[in-house]
């Protein structure tokens, strides 16, 4: 491993820690498999808000696969592409007794076959419900590892593949629970705080080499 790339994760560690955590709410791997596909593009609060009452109504997974759609819609309506989630949760729930036994897979080629479930949200599953090492990228992951100079690519299959080359295994999973912290506190998308930033000296942004040579 490099030697800065090393010391990015060691900062890290230090400001964050190593615990795995999960931010969306669940007590089961389905529930966890719904709420992400919920996440997309919505704030893992809102989802949480959400899901809070729609895991009391529908309390089990043959609940979701037989709900109504139109009633589904309006039970996640205030998350966005609410028409689209409505439908994949509903099929995905069906793939799942039918396919599955009502289990969730483990493989990549298992999760993604399922409605709605790409490879982001197959990592966060077989991250947190497995413990397989995976590399989830997300708009927090693709724009800091970006930044810090550990990609230069915008497809996030790309990124993920950049990222699994770049970092140890260890911290495949951690490095995502990490730059989510990251993201949403300092290296924010609109005004990051790099004044703010622990990573700062290690940053190879555009907008910091411009401001340098500004000076």
């Amino acid at each position: 491993m490099k030697k800065r790339t090393k010391e990015i994760l060691s900062r890290l560690d230090n400001a964050y820690g190593t615990e795995h955590r999960c931010y969306l709410n669940h007590n089961n791997a389905w529930q966890l498999l719904i709420a992400v596909i919920l996440s997309a593009q919505c704030t893992d609060a809102r989802v949480n808000i959400v899901t809070k009452d729609l895991f009391q109504k529908y309390s089990t997974l043959e609940r979701f696969a037989a709900a109504d759609i139109e009633e589904m819609e309006q039970d996640i309506r205030s998350i966005g592409f609410y028409h689209n989630k409505a439908r994949n949760i509903i099929l995905c729930a069906r793939k799942l007794i039918e396919e599955f036994g009502g289990e969730v897979p483990r493989s990549l080629e298992d999760l993604t076959s399922l409605p709605g479930v790409g490879r982001k949200t197959a990592n966060v599953i077989r991250g947190n419900v497995y413990n397989d090492p995976s590399v989830v990228v997300d708009t927090h992951v693709k724009r800091i590892s970006k930044r810090l100079g550990l990609t230069q690519e915008e497809d996030p299959e790309k990124v993920e593949y950049d990222l699994m080359k770049a970092l140890p295994k260890d911290h495949w999973i951690l490095y995502n629970i990490q730059i989510i912290t990251l993201g949403r506190t300092i290296c924010t998308a609109r005004s990051p705080k790099c004044s703010e930033c622990f990573l700062s000296d290690l940053c190879k942004a555009e907008d910091k080499r411009k401001k340098k040579a500004e000076k």
